[in-house]
């Protein structure tokens, strides 16, 4: 019988067309049902009902096909947490269908999922990365939409409609057409599938349960991100056997996955575990993604929410609540995300009448333990953007007052010649240091890991150095006008895949080009809209390219697509000038901490997209005095210097195409 029934590890049945038509559909539907008991609780009733349709239509369908092809059904893309219903493996191209035969109908969201499923492939699985993909949605509901059908040689095709009566037809006048090809049949399905998931999908995962070693990434230079959690896990575990107190410094470069460390060691302890965040968008998104997802299994949003609530935490209600207690918190491990971005004693003082830096009240409040406790410390290079943050140093000062604590860190953390990125001047006693606790691979970027390092040498003003670096091309596009940006995104973010805008808040002109630099990032359901919601259905989603989010509302987060509106804030004359709106004209703020958290800023804003960035830098007005079109013409004069791309040069170099009438 198919060599599919019993020994494919991925998908949940596969064979050749040969052996597909001569096994019986009920043992091929009994393999399913017994795989659908094993993982998760479904409506078996419905799921079975759909099999056995979707097995007759292909039944029918592959009768007349090249009995070499190979039929998988069930294949998990473990990124999107979803299984294709079935793949057609031809030496030709991919075939991903998508059955909508008894409920579905021919829709703008099925056609976004069946293309999704079809990008993933393309950018995650190793054995369709130079293949030709065809997504085909099969519904009996609706009218599918006849078109010529665009298809690159190698990538995802636009999506094809088609009734169940007419797939066999379909598929045969497919084959006739298009080209021989290179596929590996029989290698296809053993072939790697590395996804780099985004931070929510990340996070789904990890509250199931799943650990960050089944989380792969896309290359193989990231093996440190196992590594690093391991190395925390280590540490945990040590303070729980010696009862001891200690704090993980986890640094690295935007992107690189801290976050991602962070919340496995949350979610895969037992109990008493929280992610802590200043960062009130990426709180907001996180719970009601992990609650929207969660409800989905247990039936109840509210009891949802209330279960994410206790693991993703604010830190300043978590400061209130524990620092006046003479009782520990019930937490015994606690991420503190950002770490970098914690306040001095000046800032806890004025702003919330504290009076403490906030790491001193931490490493108290955690102290209050008398056996054990762990701080997991998250730090980002180069990303404090707001006042009163004090960098790294500010724990370094708190730990020196408190030598019970035991430390761990990266050597990078010592001597560091920015005093922001510093912990101590020398390691003192009572700290091991461990190269596994820095991430520098970013693996927020799926195709490039050139970006954070271009990112740092355009702000830093080195064109030569960030030019080495975009020697092979770096994911940044230049233009000087919003409606082209506007239509590379929407070019670019097919399926399910997610476009946004964002600004600087000093970004205070570009409301003269109908851009507003005031996202609400304190307002957790318009963050979780922007983040979570979909346009057209919401035109409050970040892909309805009309709102900006600002450095605060999307720190921490991430789009699959970015524009990057530029602002006059932070605009190049022989070097970066930062400037400043006030009343009716610029002003150039003194003092090294607006200017650094302005360049700071736009890292930020510049490392927030998976795929690409589109930058446009507005051509200004001569008629204007606040928007000077020579500034704006310098700034993106230098960008391109540096290496970023012209867009619509990169849009010229399409690549070729194969043109069917369907």
């Amino acid at each position: 019988m198919a060599d599919g029934a019993d020994n494919i590890a991925r998908a949940w049945w596969s064979a050749t067309i040969e052996q597909f038509l001569a096994t019986p559909l009920t043992v091929i539907l009994g393999v399913l049902a017994r795989r659908a008991l094993q993982s998760h609780p479904v409506n078996h009733a419905a799921q079975l009902r759909a099999w056995q349709a979707q097995l007759g239509i292909l039944s029918d369908a592959l009768a007349k096909l090249p009995t070499g092809w190979r039929i998988v059904l069930e294949y998990p893309l473990l990124r999107l947490g979803q299984r294709l219903d079935a793949v057609i493996v031809s030496d030709r191209a991919i075939f991903v269908l998508e059955f909508k035969t008894l409920s579905g109908r021919f829709d703008a969201a099925a056609r976004a999922q069946v293309l999704d499923y079809a990008l993933d492939l393309q950018d995650f699985h190793a054995g369709s990365r130079d293949a030709m993909i065809l997504p085909i949605l099969i519904a009996d509901t609706g009218n599918p939409a006849r078109r010529q059908l665009q298809m690159a040689f190698t990538g995802a095709a636009d999506v094809i409609e088609i009734r169940a009566a007419g797939l066999g037809a379909l598929l045969h006048a497919l084959s006739d057409h298009l080209p021989p090809g290179r596929i590996a049949i029989d290698a296809w399905e053993q072939a790697a599938y590395r996804p780099v998931p985004t931070i929510v999908d990340a996070a789904k995962m990890l509250y199931a349960r799943h650990g960050v070693q089944e989380i792969a990434v896309a290359r193989a230079d990231t093996a440190n991100l196992t590594r690093t959690t391991r190395a925390i896990l280590d540490a945990i575990d040590r303070a729980k056997q010696n009862g001891e107190h200690v704090i993980v410094f986890v640094t690295g470069i935007p992107g690189a996955g801290k976050t991602l460390c962070g919340l496995n060691a949350v979610f895969g302890a037992e109990t008493g575990a929280a992610f802590l965040t200043g960062n009130l968008p990426l709180v907001h998104v996180l719970r009601e993604a992990l609650a929207q997802d969660s409800a989905g299994t247990s039936g109840s949003i509210r009891q949802a929410r209330q279960k994410t609530e206790a693991a993703i935490q604010g830190l300043t209600g978590f400061v209130r609540d524990n620092v006046d207690r003479a009782t520990p918190p019930h937490e015994r491990v606690i991420v503190f995300d950002e770490a970098q971005r914690a306040w001095d004693a000046a800032y806890g003082a004025k702003k919330f009448n504290l009076n403490d830096s906030e790491a001193a009240l931490f490493l108290d409040i955690m102290a209050k333990h008398r056996d054990y406790a762990a701080v997991i410390a998250l730090v980002g290079s180069g990303q404090e953007i707001n006042t009163g943050e004090a960098g790294l140093g500010e724990w370094g000062r708190a730990l020196a007052k408190r030598p019970a604590w035991r430390i761990y860190a990266a050597p990078g953390v010592i001597g560091d010649p920015e005093a922001r990125q510093r912990l101590f001047d020398t390691a003192p006693a009572g700290i091991t240091l461990d190269t596994a606790l820095h991430l520098d691979t970013p693996i927020r970027s799926v195709n490039s890991t050139a970006g954070a390092p271009w990112v740092d040498a355009v702000l830093r003003g080195e064109a030569k150095e960030a030019r080495d670096h975009a020697r092979h091309g770096v994911p940044f596009y230049l233009t000087r006008s919003l409606e082209e940006m506007r239509q590379g995104l929407r070019l670019r973010a097919r399926g399910q895949r997610r476009a946004g805008l964002v600004c600087s808040t000093g970004a205070r002109r570009l409301m003269a080009d109908g851009i507003w630099p005031d996202f609400p990032h304190l307002d957790a359901q318009a963050i979780a809209n922007w983040f979570l919601k979909s346009f057209p259905a919401d035109v409050r989603a970040s892909d309805a390219l009309e709102m900006p989010a600002t450095q605060f509302a999307c720190q921490g987060l991430e789009l699959d697509y970015v524009g990057l509106c530029w602002g006059g804030d932070f605009v190049w004359q022989g070097k970066w000038q930062v400037r400043k709106f006030s009343g009716t004209k610029w002003q150039h703020p003194a003092g090294q901490d607006a200017r650094a958290f302005r360049r700071n800023s736009y890292r930020v804003l510049m490392t927030r997209a998976r795929y690409d960035t589109i930058i446009c830098v507005p051509r200004g007005d001569a008629e204007d005095a606040t928007r000077e079109p020579y500034l704006l013409d310098q700034t993106a004069d230098f960008l391109r210097q540096c290496g970023a791309q012209m867009l619509t040069n990169a849009a010229a170099k399409a690549p070729e195409r194969l043109n069917l009438l369907l």
